[in-house]
């Protein structure tokens, strides 16, 4: 019996194109300024600026897994993944060029080090909890999905962001600084963080409502994986 033929869908490479841009952008840019933010209990708590952004990755994967099924959403991570690959590959090449000896590419050098000069710890932690976290959050929505035969999107998204968020920020932090800061400032930063993450996925909660009913509508789809291989290392749909 030949293979029926593959499902096209109008949206889903611009949901791709999105979920990347945001991904690639928070850890480029937001990344490198270093934010404060006054916490009841917890005081004064310096985070990365990237994470006001960060989470709307986790917004679209979960649009992507509701809409469109925890293989597609699959792609859509690896693609990330492989993104941000490049990006660390590009930034060490970059860097590692002898700037030219003229006064303005000498100093440039010396910003583009502060900017782009993360230690290999901080790349691997931000890859590997990017990688795992949100395969988490894909996996959860999709199994709560099936158990909860469709309703409750907002316990969902909610409850699958809690998941990926937690696994993110706790492999990030230790992987990345764990030793570098004291434990008790580890701990208080990891908790911010996840507070924040998942705060915005709560806020934004109503414009994720209208996206999935909107894609739902206009592809015609609302995926169950009832039968869906969830191993996260295939790439077929």
């Amino acid at each position: 019996m030949q293979p029926g033929p593959v499902r096209q869908y109008r949206y889903y490479d611009f949901v791709m194109v999105a979920f990347v841009t945001v991904l690639l952008c928070s850890n480029l840019i937001g990344a490198a300024k270093a934010a404060e933010v006054t916490l009841p209990l917890l005081g004064t708590v310096t985070f990365g600026a990237g994470v006001l952004f960060f989470p709307v990755s986790y917004i679209f994967g979960d649009i992507l897994t509701e809409v469109y099924g925890y293989g597609r959403d699959r792609r859509v991570i690896w693609a990330g993944f492989g993104a941000l690959a490049f990006a660390a590959v590009m930034s060490t090449v970059v860097l590692s060029l002898k700037p030219a000896s003229d006064p303005f590419n000498t100093d440039y050098q010396t910003h583009l080090n502060a900017v782009f000069g993360n230690t290999p710890r901080i790349v691997f932690g931000s890859m590997l909890a990017f990688w795992c976290g949100s395969f988490v959050n894909s996996y959860v929505m999709a199994k709560m999905k099936v158990w909860m035969e469709g309703r409750r999107l907002w316990m969902r998204t909610i409850g699958s962001t809690i998941c990926g968020e937690f696994v993110d920020s706790s492999l990030f932090y230790v992987i990345a600084f764990y030793g570098i800061w004291s434990n008790d400032q580890l701990v208080k930063v990891i908790i911010a963080q996840y507070f924040l993450k998942t705060g915005w996925e709560v806020v934004m909660t109503p414009v994720t409502y209208k996206i999935v009913h909107l894609l739902k509508r206009k592809e015609n789809e609302d995926y169950y994986d009832r039968d869906t291989d969830f191993n996260p290392f295939r790439l077929k749909a």
